[in-house]
């Protein structure tokens, strides 16, 4: 598609105890795009150092920065206050202008496929009775996470997005979500949301808004470290011989 709008129950188990939900559980999924859906190599992360390099001469600003699970505003702003740059909204909006024109430049040209599992993922929803509305949360600026999404072919697979360029707070862009899905659903319960992620941020803005999590290994963290922080399901990837139940 073309832009995206923004933004009976019973107690679903734990990972260890029973495994992993059905599908029609849930009115609305959505999904983390960096580590969970593709792997862009770090394309993001080398726009956002050419951008601080070449418009304000900073090539050590994202040194040590951790970009996972963070939005991009929140990291833009978090550049300009360690190198005293004055925030403003027209300075914010020169940043992610230089950083969109890099972006498509450090996108892999040899790998245009998402992570494994997701494309099988989105098909068995997409075909299951009474379908989830299949949307987006992420960090990302919105016109940034379309860049990455339309390089693997995936983009069109989303109904909704709520994004990263407004707020330095994950968890309001889970909220913007859920006020999206409230508009759509007027009797719908935050269970009824399922988020999939692949940081303890996504389980973090999942709790936030009183939805579901199923947190995926396929950033990096292992699942190990991701079951530290309580997500409902956690799973290696989306291959679906690792959500049988799901699938």
């Amino acid at each position: 598609m073309g832009s995206k709008q923004v933004v009976h129950h019973r107690e679903l188990t734990h990972p260890c105890v029973l495994g992993y939900p059905p599908i029609h559980m849930f009115r609305l999924i959505l999904f983390d795009i960096d580590g969970t859906l593709i792997s862009t190599e770090g394309a993001g992360v080398k726009a956002f150092a050419q951008t601080s390099k070449e418009i304000y001469g900073l090539p050590e600003a994202t040194k040590g920065m951790s970009f996972a699970g963070r939005t991009d505003r929140s990291l833009v702003e978090l550049i300009f206050n360690q190198n005293s740059i004055e925030i403003t909204e027209a300075k914010i909006e020169q940043f992610f202008t230089a950083y969109l024109e890099r972006l498509s430049h450090f996108l892999p040209t040899d790998n245009t496929t998402p992570l494994p599992g997701v494309m099988e993922l989105l098909g068995k929803i997409r075909q299951s009775q009474s379908p989830p509305v299949i949307g987006l949360l992420t960090g990302n600026h919105s016109q940034g996470a379309r860049l990455k999404l339309n390089h693997y072919h995936i983009w069109d697979e989303f109904e909704m997005g709520a994004f990263g360029d407004k707020t330095t707070d994950r968890n309001i862009v889970a909220q913007e979500a859920l006020a999206w899905a409230k508009k759509r659903w007027s009797d719908i319960a935050p269970e009824e949301i399922l988020v999939v992620g692949d940081t303890e941020r996504d389980i973090q803005c999942a709790r936030a808004i009183g939805a579901k999590v199923l947190a995926v290994a396929t950033g990096h963290v292992s699942v190990e470290e991701l079951q530290e922080f309580k997500p409902d399901w956690a799973a290696v990837d989306l291959l679906p011989k690792n959500l049988p139940e799901f699938m």
